[in-house]
């Protein structure tokens, strides 16, 4: 598996999923250039699955990466931790050599991505 997902953050993006009004979402997970390490996580949904995308299902949650993100998230766990403060997901990439202090950008040792100013 590219990704793998706690039982706490399956719970969590089903909840977020069952939400919404559209029938048929899968969570697309991916990365882009940018942030102040030069690469940032993103998850949301869609609907339809792209030329190139790896499908995978855990717990009957679908999700898809794309071919490009696969390469840098291979082994990355998703975790959703709540406390006082609300919840949020945490990502583990055991690829991501460095990353900036507010934790939402990293880089790996081939894949640079496009540092922006903080």
């Amino acid at each position: 598996m590219i990704v793998n997902f706690t039982e706490a953050a399956v719970s969590r993006i089903k909840e977020m999923m069952a939400a919404e009004e559209e029938q048929g979402l899968i969570l697309r997970v991916g990365v882009k250039g940018g942030g102040c390490s030069g690469l940032s996580y993103g998850m949301g949904f869609d609907t339809e699955v792209q030329p190139g995308d790896h499908e995978e299902e855990v717990d009957g949650l679908k999700f898809v990466v794309d071919d490009e993100s696969a390469k840098i998230l291979n082994g990355t766990t998703v975790d959703f931790k709540q406390n006082m403060m609300g919840g949020g997901f945490t990502i583990d990439n055991p690829n991501a050599i460095a990353s900036c202090g507010c934790g939402s950008s990293f880089k790996t040792a081939t894949n640079a991505g496009t540092p922006e100013e903080c």
